[in-house]
């Protein structure tokens, strides 16, 4: 029974992204496929990363976490507890951070709606002098 095997493109098709920027993951450590030459061989384990890597941008990780996380992983144990943790720790600082952000952009809101509304008075005020003169 052969091991299930996929080339660069047929990877970059099933997640829609550029063959490119496989290379550019393995050339960053976090992909790495056997060689036939020039030809990339991508194992089922390779694809599994790929869809955590695509996962982790996704969810607004660096590929510096990504990689700290996979790095975690060992295939030989059935308990990856540690990979789990670094990764809750990873989410709460994005969901804290993302929070933060929600709050500076109702700030700004707030202050551009105050702004608006002192130009919109000072316009109306400004009209109404020359209406009345």
């Amino acid at each position: 029974m052969s091991a299930t095997t996929y080339t660069i493109s047929e990877l970059s098709k099933e997640f829609v992204i550029t063959t490119r920027s496989i290379r550019f993951y393995e050339d960053q450590g976090l992909l790495s496929p056997a060689r036939e030459g020039q030809k990339r061989i991508y194992s089922a384990h390779d694809r599994t990363w790929l869809k955590l890597i695509l996962r982790g941008k996704r969810l607004g990780l660096t590929l510096a976490e990504i990689s700290q996380i996979l790095d975690l992983y060992d295939s030989s144990s059935t308990n990856n507890d540690q990979q789990l943790i670094v990764f809750i720790e990873k989410i709460n600082i994005r969901k804290l951070a993302l929070q933060q952000q929600m709050e500076d952009i109702k700030a700004l809101q707030d202050e551009l709606n105050a702004a608006h509304l002192r130009c919109t008075n000072a316009l109306s005020s400004t009209q109404s002098l020359e209406t009345q003169a």
